[in-house]
C-alpha cells in the first residue's frame, strides 16, 4: 500500500510509531500473562517456591506482589487507552487515507456529530453505521451555485439500497427564487445525491477512535434523541472490561508456572501462556461480536470473557496447594 502510493519514508516510519500505542494497549496483557508465568516457574524451578513455603509463606502471600502489579498495569491501561491510543489511532487513519493515499477531508466530528462538506450540500448526522450503510439522523442542506439554500431534507435515516440513498421518515423542505419554503414529508422517498458510503467513513468516528469518557458522552446523546446505540455500549463496556483480565490473567499464569517444577516447565508455561493469550482475545472478540449484533446482552457480551476466564483462575488456582 505505501510503495503503491508512492509514500515516502518518514510516512512509513511515522505509521509505525503512531501505531505503536495500539499496539501496546492489546498486547500489554499478555505481558502480564507471560511474566507471571515466566518469574514463577523459575521459582518453582529451583524450588524457591518449596522454600518460600517451607517457611511460612503462603502462596496467597506470593501472589500478592504480582496482583499488585496487575492492578497497576490495569489502572496505567485504562487510562493509557483513554488518552493516548485513541489519539494515535486518529493519526494512524489520517496518514494513511489523507497523506498517503490523497484522499480529500470533507468532514470532521464536533460535539458528539458529524458535518460532511460535499459537491453541492452540507450535511449534518448523529451516527453513521458503517457495516449496514446506514445514515441516522440525518439533516441536509443543498446550496446553488451562489451558496443560497435551494433544499433542507432532515430525515431519521437513510440506508444505501441499490446504489443510492433511500431516505425515511424525511420532511423536505424546498424554497423557489423569493425564497418561500414548500414542506413536503414523506415514510420513504430516494434523494439524488452524488455521495457513496465510502465518502463518509473517512470522517466517522468509530469507538476505537474514542476514549472511554468521550465515548460515554457520545452514547448519552444519541440515546437521547432515541437512536439505537447497543453497539456503541458494547463497545463501552468492553472499555471497561478489557483493564480487569490483567489481573485475571496473573492467576492464571501462577496456577499454571506453580504446576510445573520439571525441568520442561518453562517452555510449558509459554506454551500455556500463548495459548491461554490467544484464547482470551478470540472469546473477547467473539462475545463482542454477538453483542454487537444483538445476540447476547450488552453487558454479557463485554466482561463474558472476563467472567469465563476468572471461573478458570479460580479453579486452578484453588487446586494448588497452598
Amino acid at each position: 500500500m505505501f510503495l503503491s502510493n508512492q509514500a515516502t519514508p518518514a510516512q512509513m516510519a511515522s505509521y509505525f510509531i503512531y501505531s505503536i500505542p495500539m499496539i501496546i494497549s492489546l498486547t500489554l496483557p499478555a505481558a502480564i500473562l507471560l511474566s507471571t508465568l515466566l518469574t514463577y516457574s523459575f521459582l518453582s524451578k529451583f524450588s524457591e517456591i518449596t522454600a518460600m513455603k517451607a517457611n511460612g509463606v503462603s502462596l496467597y502471600r506470593m501472589a500478592l506482589p504480582a496482583l499488585g502489579v496487575a492492578v497497576l498495569v490495569g489502572v496505567f491501561l485504562f487510562f493509557f487507552t483513554e488518552l493516548v491510543t485513541p489519539a494515535s489511532i486518529q493519526k494512524t487513519e489520517h496518514l494513511i487515507k489523507v497523506e498517503v493515499q490523497k484522499q480529500q477531508t470533507l468532514g470532521f466530528f464536533k460535539q458528539n456529530e458529524i458535518w460532511y462538506r460535499g459537491h453541492n450540500a452540507i450535511y449534518n448526522f448523529k451516527m453513521f453505521d458503517v457495516e449496514k450503510n446506514i445514515l441516522r439522523g440525518i439533516t441536509l442542506h443543498r446550496l446553488g451555485p451562489d451558496f443560497s439554500l435551494k433544499m433542507r431534507v432532515d430525515a431519521r435515516e437513510a440506508k444505501w439500497l441499490d446504489n443510492r440513498w433511500v431516505f425515511s421518515h424525511l420532511l423536505v423542505t424546498t424554497f423557489d427564487e423569493n425564497r418561500v419554503p414548500y414542506l413536503e414529508w414523506a415514510e420513504e422517498k430516494v434523494i439524488d445525491i452524488p455521495e457513496q458510503p465510502a465518502d463518509f467513513k473517512i470522517i466517522q468516528k468509530d469507538a476505537e477512535k474514542m476514549g472511554y469518557f468521550e465515548l460515554d458522552r457520545y452514547v448519552n446523546k444519541i440515546s437521547a434523541e432515541g437512536y439505537d446505540v447497543a453497539r456503541y455500549r458494547v463497545d463501552l463496556q468492553g472499555k471497561l472490561a478489557f483493564p480487569f483480565v490483567c489481573v485475571i490473567l496473573v492467576f492464571i499464569g501462577m496456577s499454571f508456572s506453580m504446576r510445573s517444577e520439571r525441568s520442561g516447565g518453562l517452555m510449558q508455561s509459554l506454551a500455556a501462556g500463548i495459548f491461554i493469550g490467544f484464547s482470551y482475545w478470540i472469546v473477547h472478540a467473539f462475545c463482542m461480536s454477538l453483542g454487537r449484533s444483538g445476540i447476547l446482552p450488552v453487558t454479557l457480551a463485554a466482561w463474558a470473557s472476563n467472567i469465563l476466564f476468572a471461573g478458570l483462575a479460580a479453579y486452578l488456582f484453588s487446586r494448588i496447594r497452598t
